[in-house]
């Protein structure tokens, strides 16, 4: 059906394209004969040539959906046009298929997701930004807040769907879906159909917005808007400014939400102004409440705001009722009664226990005031008779409200599956409902009868019949109720029956399940008696046969929410007004209006034109993301440029340059905006000469993102900006100097794909000065990937260039050129460069202070024994580059998030994690940087290379080489490197620089941030960290940081360091280090029953071959120095320990690795035993039982049974001589998850498994295989104590808190949810210690 009725569409639409170009083409008489020549088309009919042949051009396939009103929304154009095809001509075919007036509309893009207006002022559609041979989504949308003008059918642009509003199924409730095909009729439901929705100029009506879940706010307020007596008198009012904030004030937002309802030209407007008045916040909109509990809290709330105003009784004069709840004594007629005031009639669908439902209002509203008899146990104590006799309960109507308020209770609760339902019953309501039979045509003082105050203030709004009370005092509360006339109560309940006539007016409906849903309203207006469905943005004319649909249906039906709700659209709010000519109002017109809201509706007049005069400007607005390397802060700062379309180039650079906040930096002049790619930091081209070209033209149009960004270049005042011209690719070029093992900093230099390597080698000296014929070049095309160019007429595309490229180059006339390349120094320089990464070492507190007189650390070299010292005397001492780091490093923080923040500004503002520094003295281990360092803008090429610029100091004698963030990036794309493939020629010289942490986590904590060869194993790099740590590499532990400063000990002393990367985190503790075969164990300590049953004792080492009782021997001074626990070796086990659940017990004579199989950061349990172990063997078996008492609903504390076998008659004789209960009587359980398998009280007696049909432990649904596991057992004769309601609850509070301290799950906990609540005060006040 869906394809069948797309190509239906699609086919309709390019005949009438043909169709039209037929017309064209005959339309334009004598001229097209004269200067073109007819052929036979493809449909057997001549057609111009030039026709013909734009048909070989590419075409554009243009996909337009019509979003101005429900009726259109689903469906969708489609237009195949030549790509030369102009924007205007776009437009004029547009508003011909859709049947509108060209120009009262807008078209814009879809294809990012954004909605961005068309730019009309482009040439052809291609400039525009559409793809030929691709699809090309656009929206038809309002222009200006105003819908398209439909055209007339003389124009010829009638409709296009050809059908009228008779000829189409009507309308109600929740719209389809996005996404859905076709027009509105190919849409059906058993439920409802859909009708014709007629544009807002036609039913003069405007929408609300649904923020998220606000439909049924929307439904209310609709619903009041078009009351006329609540209207009327809200305009009424005046509010004061100097009295109260209007952004608060609730009277007010609704005051102007429908003045705007009435006045605006919009389709829907924003009702967010009304819920901020509320109190609410942004959370508010995505929760979903009940319409009835709304109308009561919204009519609270303007009561009180109300207060001491003309509106004061404004709510009880049209919504309240009164009603009289009695108790009449059959034996005396004595009767006993109470006022009760109501907002609305709660009316039951299907009465408790019931099958079926009432079928009617007004049988429900029968059943409403039909009395229930009061006998047997629930006689009534007469207060006449003074003893307990049969009685009449009920509630009698005494007078009802101007405006009815009828609430159909459709939501109840299934005792039977204990979930919350939705009752879809059919319920029929009258247009017309009259009310005269369910009055109360007795006397209010009859002789028999006691008088009671009323109880309105306190049962406002309610009126159901457990509101009863034995206890009538006459000081309850004042009497709220208002009539509207000033007869008594006896003359009112004497009218005729036409004053009680009601008309229906409003019909609320809920879409959906019990679970969610969602609203909408069906409001009559009593201007024309039209019925409309007012569905959120949507407005639409509907007849009495939509309202009928409302009534609800059988549980087969099915409505728009069928596929994620088993339920149905119906009826359940329903509101009705008092039929009286001389009372009806009707609504003031807009010249009628007071004072103060004639100057409310200019205001907000203006504010929609300002509204139209911004949403202008942002339709020609181009937002482009903007970046500039800052020339002080020496970092890459990101923003976002919004420029006019129309303003200059020249103008846009001003703009960023202000936006960048240069002034005073640098001169104007030395700024322009380039075109950036920044993912490769590529410099795509500069646009010399084109100063005063519009940013539209210059950026291809208005669109919500852009495949390119801008730079904001900065020169130096003696440089000149250099030309980038497009189809360039960036190569940043890096020296070698293999005397002095270093890496320079890049040199950026762009070339073209087709030049040649000889080419490209006269080009990177012009740029370095270094001689072209012994040059060397190789290309690092991804990590670690070196590549010697070495064919003189190889293209650059031929070896891989892309647009952003990393370059090395070698020129001199050392012999390294005759050798291999990868034999060569130059290769080794390089590949230790690329293995080289940056970590940051947190040192322990209890480190030797001073390192003054350690200048010099030992090798850990293959090639070389030599000291550090000897090998380079001319260096700096440690304590000298200490004194210069201390201000660069004493910003780096290894705490958590700070720590992060810290390096990636130390990153941007130094990159001084230098190439040179990597590649230097052949180390694997090596200094950071001097801070000595500084920016000598002279000695560097442009800042247009993107790259933090740092010279180095020439009397420091590290060399130091930049690099820039993409070089970072390269670096830490590392690749797995064989932990076995180590260069003979690296060294571990090893030298870094400590600092103290004052900011850390500890008082002076020192931190190292050291440069590694990541193929050196852990033994060689804890060999290299001794001289900073103090101590030998024994004797202090490795931890590796992950997220969340979570610590994992590295003890692979074997494996290399290539699963670290660039600003990994380490922290050194003070510790004896493993050997070989040993391994970490962490001690808890089993408290069987106690709350909280795992305890952590310690840290230990166990090693392979050690038995578990040599272990035990070795845990008792551990045990007694850290813990305080002084133990006998015969009177504590070990066992094994799975997450929290306690397993196999470990026998003394059991080996590790041999009979209990070890791991690093093992776990154990330590259990301390009251008598001497009675595990023996491993064939034994030790359960934990505990007994279950029913008749004081209590659980015994665990004892440990320890069986020969896995016998179940076993099992159960040591149960019964543990406990005294028969054998024949007792019952067993497997109790469920984890230890100590917490279970409550309510709920043990039937929820487990007792007595399983099993004869072993070992089989399902046991599974009873290791020590440890949990067995609950009672006595089969034991009654379950009998609980009163009010012990039930206590001990289900109880039970509750016990068992959320364990982390157990309360299943009968309910779910809570969100009240419905609007704060006077502007907001809810959040307590300080809640999160």
């Amino acid at each position: 059906m869906y394809t069948d009725r797309v190509l239906s569409e699609v086919t309709q639409i390019d005949v009438k394209s043909r169709e039209t170009t037929r017309r064209a083409s005959v339309d334009s008489g004598p001229q097209l004969d004269d200067q073109m020549e007819m052929v036979p088309s493809e449909e057997k009919q001549l057609v111009p040539k030039e026709i013909e042949s734009a048909a070989e051009e590419p075409r554009v396939l243009c996909i337009v959906q019509d979003i101005t009103n429900a009726k259109t929304v689903t469906e969708k154009l489609t237009l195949n046009l030549p790509a030369s095809t102009t924007v205007n001509k776009l437009y004029e075919d547009v508003a011909q298929k859709a049947g509108y007036v060209n120009g009262t509309f807008c078209l814009a893009w879809t294809n990012t997701g954004d909605v961005v207006p068309l730019d009309q002022a482009s040439e052809s559609l291609v400039m525009s930004g559409f793809e030929a041979g691709k699809k090309n989504f656009l929206q038809l949308t309002d222009k200006d807040g105003e819908q398209p003008q439909i055209a007339s059918d003389e124009s010829g642009t009638a409709d296009s769907s050809g059908l009228d509003d008779s000829s189409q199924d009507r309308f109600i409730g929740p719209l389809p879906r996005d996404g859905t095909v076709g027009c509105s009729s190919d849409y059906s439901s058993p439920s409802y159909s859909y009708s014709s929705i007629l544009n807002k100029s036609e039913t003069g009506y405007v929408g609300l917005v649904n923020q998220a879940m606000t439909c049924y706010l929307n439904s209310l307020l609709q619903t009041l808007f078009m009351t006329p007596e609540f209207r009327n008198a809200l305009y009424n009012w005046e509010f004061e400014e100097s009295e109260e904030d209007p952004v608060t004030s609730i009277p007010y937002q609704l005051q102007r939400l429908f003045v705007l309802l009435q006045t605006s030209k919009k389709r829907a407007i924003e009702t967010t102004d009304v819920t901020r008045s509320f109190g609410w916040d942004s959370s508010e909109a995505w929760q979903q409440h009940d319409v009835q509990e709304l109308c009561r809290v919204m009519f609270d709330a303007l009561e009180q705001k109300w207060k001491q105003t003309e509106q004061a009784d404004l709510i009880n004069q049209l919504y309240q009722g009164k009603l009289k709840d009695y108790v009449r004594c059959l034996e005396c007629g004595y009767e006993s009664w109470r006022i009760d005031t109501y907002l609305d009639i709660p009316l039951v669908i299907r009465p408790f226990g019931a099958s079926q439902a009432f079928g009617s209002v007004e049988e429900a509203l029968q059943a409403f005031i039909q009395p229930e008899t009061l006998d047997g146990p629930n006689q009534y104590f007469c207060e006449r008779c003074k003893k307990k006799c049969d009685a009449r309960k009920g509630l009698r109507f005494l007078h009802f409200p101007y405006l009815l308020t009828l609430q159909l209770k459709r939501f109840d609760f299934d005792y039977t599956t204990m979930h919350r339902i939705k009752l879809n019953d059919r319920m029929t309501f009258p247009e017309e409902l009259d009310m005269s039979p369910f009055i109360d045509v007795e006397d209010e003082k009859s002789p028999q009868t006691e008088s009671c105050t009323d109880s309105g203030a306190e049962n406002e709004g309610s009126c159901h019949s457990d509101q009863m009370s034995n206890d009538f005092s006459t000081d309850d509360a004042v009497d709220e109720g208002i009539c509207l006339d000033n007869t008594s109560s006896a003359e009112r309940v004497l009218k005729p029956k036409s004053s009680l006539t009601f008309e229906l007016f409003s019909v609320m409906v809920h879409s959906g399940s019990a679970a969610g849903g969602h609203y909408y309203a069906c409001i009559k207006s009593f201007s024309d008696s039209q019925w409309y469905s007012f569905n959120d943005q949507h407005v639409s004319k509907i007849t009495q046969d939509d309202i009928r649909k409302t009534y609800g249906g059988s549980s087969g039906s099915r409505g728009y929410y069928s596929s994620a709700f088993a339920s149905s659209t119906n009826a359940y709010m329903l509101m009705y007004r008092l039929k009286d000519p001389s009372r009806n109002a009707k609504f003031l017109e807009v010249e009628d209006f007071p004072e103060h809201i004639k100057r409310l509706v200019q205001r907000e007049k203006e504010s929609e034109e300002q509204e139209k005069r911004q949403r202008e400007i942002e339709r020609n607005t181009c937002k482009i993301k903007l970046f500039c390397m800052h020339p002080v802060k020496m970092m890459m700062m990101e923003n976002k440029l919004e420029v006019h379309k129309d303003k200059t180039l020249r103008e846009a650079t001003e703009m960023a340059y202000k936006l960048m906040d240069l002034e005073g930096v640098v001169p104007l002049d030395c700024c322009r905006l380039v075109k950036y790619d920044e993912f490769h930091e590529y410099l795509e081209r500069s646009y010399e000469g084109e100063e005063d070209m519009p940013m539209g033209l210059l950026l291809g149009g208005v669109k919500s993102s852009y495949m390119f960004d801008l730079l904001l270049e900065i020169r130096r005042p003696d440089q000149v900006f250099q030309p980038y011209k497009p189809g360039e690719v960036m190569v940043k070029v890096h020296v070698v100097d293999l005397k002095s093992e270093s890496i320079a900093a890049p040199v950026s230099v762009r070339a073209y794909l087709s030049q040649t390597i000889t080419e490209f080698k006269q080009l990177i000296a012009q740029a370095t000065g270094l001689c072209a014929e012994t040059m060397r070049v190789v290309l690092e095309r991804c990590y670690n990937d070196l590549r010697l160019l070495y064919v003189p007429n190889k293209t650059l595309k031929a070896e891989g260039f892309f647009r952003s490229n990393k370059v090395f180059v070698e020129s001199s006339d050392s012999t390294d050129h005759q050798a291999v390349f990868t034999d060569s120094v130059l290769w080794k320089l390089l590949d230790r460069h690329g293995n080289t990464i940056r970590l940051f070492v947190s040192l322990p507190e209890q480190s030797p202070g001073s390192l003054a007189n350690r200048t010099s650390c030992p090798k850990a070299s293959a090639d070389s024994e030599d000291s550090f010292d000897g090998a380079k005397g001319s260096r700096k001492s440690v304590e000298a580059i200490l004194e210069e780091s201390t201000e660069k490093l004493k910003n780096l923080s290894l705490q958590q998030q700070q720590q992060q923040q810290q390096q990636q500004q130390h990153q941007q503002q130094s990159s001084s994690t230098s190439d040179s520094q990597k590649s230097s003295e052949h180390s694997d281990f090596e200094h950071i940087e001097s801070p000595a360092q500084e920016t000598d803008a002279a000695s560097q090429t442009s800042q247009t290379e993107n790259c933090t610029r740092v010279a180095s100091d020439t009397e420091n004698q590290f060399p130091s080489e930049e690099r820039s963030d993409s070089d970072v990036n390269n670096d830490r794309s590392t690749s797995s490197v064989d932990s076995d493939i180590l260069s003979s020629s690296h060294s571990s010289d090893t030298l870094s620089e400590p600092n103290s942490q004052e900011d850390g986590s500890g008082e002076g904590q020192k931190c190292l941030l050291v440069h590694v060869d990541k193929r050196i194993t852990l033994a060689a790099f804890k060999q290299n960290l001794e001289p900073f740590v103090g101590v030998p590499s024994t004797q202090f532990k490795v931890f590796r940081v992950y997220a969340n400063n979570q610590e994992f000990e590295s003890v692979r002393l074997n494996e290399t360091l290539s699963s670290f990367s660039d600003d990994n985190k380490i922290t050194i503790r003070l510790g004896r280090a493993l050997k070989k075969g040993e391994y970490r164990v962490k001690v808890y300590q089993l408290l069987v029953n106690d709350p909280e049953p795992c305890k952590f004792l310690l840290d230990t080492v166990f090693a392979k071959g050690m038995t578990v009782r040599q272990s035990k021997e070795e845990l008792l001074p551990q045990l007694k120095d850290q813990c305080k626990l002084d133990l006998s070796i015969d009177r504590f086990r070990l066992r094994k320990k799975t997450w929290k659940n306690p397993g196999t017990v470990f026998l003394d004579y059991h080996v590790y690795e041999e009979d209990i199989n070890i791991s690093s950061n093992w776990e154990v349990f330590l259990e301390v035993l009251e008598e001497p172990e009675r595990m023996k063997s491993m064939s034994q078996l030790a359960v934990l039982t505990r007994r279950w008492c029913p008749a004081q609903m209590k659980l015994e504390a665990f004892r440990e049974v320890v069986l020969e076998s896995s016998s179940v008659e076993e099992l159960k004789e040591k149960l019964s001589e543990l406990s005294g209960i028969p054998l024949e009587n007792l019952e067993f359980a497997k109790g469920r998850g984890t230890f100590p398998c917490d279970i409550s009280v309510l709920e043990i007696h039937q929820d487990l498994d007792w007595n399983p049909k099993v004869s072993t432990l070992n089989v399902w649904p046991l599974y009873i295989c290791d020590d440890g596991a949990v067995i609950f057992y009672r006595d089969s004769t034991e009654e379950l104590m009998e609980l009163s309601e009010e012990e039930r609850n206590e001990l289900m509070k109880k039970e509750s808190s016990r068992l959320l301290k364990t982390g157990h799950r309360v299943s009968y906990s309910p779910r809570k949810e969100k009240a419905l609540k609007i704060y006077l005060d502007g907001g809810p006040t959040k307590d300080p210690g809640q999160d």
